[in-house]
């Protein structure tokens, strides 16, 4: 049989049930925006052919998802494989691409009876509105729900547990072999040799003894903390360049200049974090140099006193201290950055204004020459002097997110999008919900990035955070 076949054997085989819970698996892979025009199995599976997880002689990722929904039947009759092949391969670590977080969710879901199912929603009814807790909605729906309200996630599981122990204990004890699990893998690999021999040693995840969950509420005060009490928080602007074919045609050392594939999977992530963190996001795709600082100039100009931060997020091509336009014409980070300085922005005065920005900052490798990257190293770039150039002013409440290092370059999956924005939004995700502040996630971004690297030539990435803030800094989910 065929490859197209047998997938379209299997897709007939699957109910609606099948295919929730299908897709909820697959939301650490594909985010539920893209999720929503999904309404049968072969539509899943080309979106999974999309993201390079399913291909002709790579059944591993369906095999997985329906030995998980309990479809032993489809996985012997149409992919040879049997319960106990699958129960043996998950078992070695590093096979399993589901993450256990989610499959502990899908496994509380069947067992949840009608009546436990009743009680949950009624414990929701005043964190979820009362149309997402319909007859028909589903746990699915609800943990998909929770998950979007940051009151449920990987690190955030207390409600769960609260709600668990409530409507029916057995949930409660799931939830808890599901995170002393999670304690020995993580303790395995902090202690494992290849935390040391391949240099991430030093970027070994420490806990936290200075937590806000864990401070004096002295700490808390206004004078220490900046205040993110008003809805929205503030503007989140979105750069996304991707068609670089005016930059290639118009200036010859721009002329083998990529078209930057995978970029779109950068913003969906953005724009779903920031706001779920309560800000007006607001995209911009495919500007030019001087339209991005036309944007700027825009908001430069608004009265945000009744706002409590600026996000600006850049997504391009880019060298030391620039990015570019999609016309290839620069725009100096410094200079952009500079248009929110308390003098020319007064209502942004004493307020932080955050700037992430994925493009490269060089055409340098760290260690290997890299597969993928938004540097145009096929070209004779100018070298200027890194240490002569500024990214942000020097006054205060300011924080920029590089994704790598001056001089060097940074990496793009062309299906899934950037090591640095992906990372940063799972763990604003994550770890807002748990009380910790931006510099603190900023330095598990730094973490998570840095052991990344290709596999056949052993390239890093190490993202750089600069600042001036004068206070902590929260994104608090309520």
């Amino acid at each position: 049989m065929d490859f197209g076949s047998c997938l379209y054997l299997i897709s007939e085989q699957l109910g609606s049930d099948d295919l929730a819970g299908l897709k909820f698996l697959s939301l650490d892979f594909i985010p539920l925006k893209k999720q929503e025009p999904i309404k049968d199995a072969l539509a899943l599976f080309q979106k999974l052919q999309e993201k390079g997880l399913l291909e002709e002689g790579n059944l591993s990722f369906l095999k997985e998802l329906l030995f998980l929904i309990s479809r032993l039947d489809l996985l012997t009759n149409f992919l040879g494989s049997s319960k106990e092949e699958m129960v043996k391969k998950l078992q070695v670590h590093g096979r399993a691409q589901v993450s256990p977080y989610r499959v502990m969710l899908f496994q509380l879901s069947e067992d949840v009876s009608k009546e436990d199912l009743r009680s949950f929603k009624f414990l929701l009814n005043e964190k979820i509105p009362k149309c997402k807790l319909d007859d028909d909605s589903t746990l699915l729906d609800i943990f998909i729900e929770m998950e979007k309200r940051f009151i449920l996630g990987e690190g955030n599981l207390d409600n769960l547990k609260n709600m668990c122990d409530q409507v029916n204990k057995s949930l409660l004890g799931k939830i808890e072999d599901y995170e002393k699990s999670s304690r020995v893998r993580r303790m395995s690999l902090e202690a494992g040799p290849d935390s040391v021999s391949n240099g991430e040693g030093c970027f070994g995840v420490q806990e936290m003894s200075d937590s806000p969950r864990e401070q004096d509420n002295e700490s808390q005060t206004l004078d220490k903390v900046y205040q993110m009490k008003n809805k929205p928080r503030g503007y989140c602007l979105i750069f996304n360049n991707n068609d670089f074919s005016k930059a290639r045609k118009d200036i010859p050392k721009l002329s083998k200049i990529k078209d930057r594939k995978g970029t779109n999977q950068d913003e969906d992530a953005l724009y779903e974090t920031f706001t779920g963190l309560h800000f007006e996001v607001v995209p911009h795709k495919d500007c030019t140099a001087k339209q991005i600082h036309e944007v700027l100039e825009s908001y430069q100009s608004m009265d945000h006193s009744n706002k409590d931060c600026f996000i600006c997020c850049i997504l391009s091509h880019g060298d030391k201290g620039i990015v570019y336009g999609t016309d290839g014409q620069e725009a100096s980070i410094y200079e952009l950055t500079s248009y929110f300085t308390g003098s020319k922005c007064p209502s942004l005065a004493g307020k932080p204004k955050i700037f992430f920005i994925q493009a490269c900052q060089g055409d340098s490798y760290q260690k290997a020459i890299p597969i993928e990257t938004d540097s145009n190293n096929d070209t004779n770039l100018e070298m200027d002097s890194s240490s002569q150039r500024k990214y942000i002013p020097d006054e205060a409440d300011f924080l920029l997110g590089m994704a790598t290092v001056k001089n060097c370059v940074s990496y793009r999956d062309p299906t899934n999008g950037t090591w640095y924005i992906q990372s940063l939004c799972r763990s604003l995700r994550e770890r807002c919900p748990q009380g910790d502040d931006v510099l603190t996630i900023l330095t598990e971004v730094n973490y998570e990035v840095s052991k990344k690297d290709d596999t056949r030539n052993m390239s890093k990435q190490m993202p750089q955070p600069t600042f001036t803030l004068r206070k902590r800094l929260f994104f608090p989910p309520n």
